[in-house]
C-alpha cells in the first residue's frame, strides 16, 4: 500500500503542478473540468447511480454546465460561488443531523443535485483564483494542506471531543483546533510576505478552513450511506478523485468568493 502511494504520488504531483500553475484560461479551465468530471463518476456511485453507463451521464452533464458557465461567464458573474454558500449551509444541516435527516436526501435525485452544487462551484471557484493571480490559488491549496496537518497532528496528540462520531469517528474537535492554528500560521505568512492585510485575510482563512472540514464529513456522511470506504480506486493507495478533493469543495468556491474583500474590493 505505501509502495503504490508513492508511485502514484511521484506520477500526479507533477501532473497536477503543472495543470494548475502551468496552465492558463481555456487550458486550464478544460484541465480543472476534467478533473471535476472524473469526480463527478465517483459522485454518480455515491448517488446510487451503480450501472456503468449510467454513471456517465451525470460527469456528462457537469460538463455541459462547465461548459455554458465558461461561456456566459461575463453575463452570469459569480452566481456559482453565492449559491455554493448556501448549498453548504443546506449541507451543514444535513451532517449535523446525520442520520436523522438522511430521509431529506438519500434519493438518487438529490444527491445528484448535492454533487452539483459541490462540484461545479468548484471548478468555478479555480478559474477565479487562477485568474485573480497564481498566488492566490496557491494559498487556497495550502491553506487546506495546513488544516489536514495540523488537523492530524493536533487530533492524534489530543483528540478526545469527537466532531462528528455517527459520520467521521475519526475526527475530534482538537484536530479541528489545530488546523485553525496552522491556516492562522499561513495567512500570518501571507501578511508578513505583503500580499493582504492580516485580519481580513486571517478572519476569512480562519471561516473557511472550518468550512473546509464540512466538506471532507458530507463525502463521509455520503460513503457511509452507501457503505463505501473510498470514492473509488482511480488513484492506487490514494482512493480516488473525491477523496482529495473533498475539503476543496468547500474550500475553493468560499474563499473565490471572499477573496474581493480580502483585498480589498468588496466580494
Amino acid at each position: 500500500m505505501l509502495r503504490q502511494r508513492i508511485i502514484t504520488a511521484l506520477i500526479l504531483a507533477p501532473l497536477a503542478l503543472w495543470g494548475l500553475f502551468g496552465l492558463d484560461g481555456a487550458a486550464f479551465a478544460t484541465f480543472t473540468g476534467a478533473v471535476v468530471a472524473l469526480a463527478a463518476w465517483e459522485w454518480s456511485n455515491l448517488s446510487g447511480v451503480r450501472a456503468g453507463m449510467a454513471r456517465l451521464l451525470f460527469p456528462l452533464v457537469l460538463s455541459v454546465l462547465m461548459l455554458l458557465v465558461w461561456q456566459f461567464d461575463g453575463a452570469l458573474a459569480r452566481w456559482p460561488l453565492y449559491l455554493a454558500a448556501l448549498a453548504w449551509l443546506v449541507n451543514l444541516r444535513w451532517v449535523m443531523r446525520y442520520p436523522a435527516a438522511s430521509q431529506e436526501w438519500q434519493a438518487t435525485g438529490v444527491r445528484l443535485g448535492v454533487g452539483v452544487l459541490a462540484l461545479l462551484p468548484t471548478w468555478f471557484g479555480f478559474v477565479q483564483l487562477k485568474a485573480s493571480g497564481g498566488e492566490w490559488l496557491l494559498y487556497v491549496l495550502l491553506m487546506v494542506w495546513a488544516a489536514d496537518i495540523g488537523a492530524y497532528f493536533s487530533g492524534k496528540r489530543f483528540g478526545k471531543r469527537k466532531l462528528a462520531p455517527r459520520v467521521s469517528p475519526g475526527k475530534s474537535w482538537e484536530g479541528v483546533y489545530g488546523g485553525l492554528v496552522a491556516t492562522g500560521l499561513l495567512a500570518t505568512g501571507y501578511a508578513l510576505a505583503g500580499l493582504a492585510d492580516w485580519l481580513p485575510l486571517l478572519l476569512v482563512t480562519l471561516g473557511v478552513t472550518a468550512v473546509s472540514v464540512l466538506g471532507d464529513l458530507l463525502e463521509s456522511m455520503f460513503k457511509r450511506q452507501r457503505q463505501m470506504k473510498d470514492s473509488s480506486h482511480l488513484l492506487p493507495g490514494h482512493g480516488g478523485v473525491m477523496d482529495r478533493i473533498d475539503s476543496l469543495t468547500a474550500a475553493v468556491p468560499l474563499f473565490a468568493l471572499l477573496l474581493p474583500w480580502v483585498l480589498g474590493g468588496g466580494a
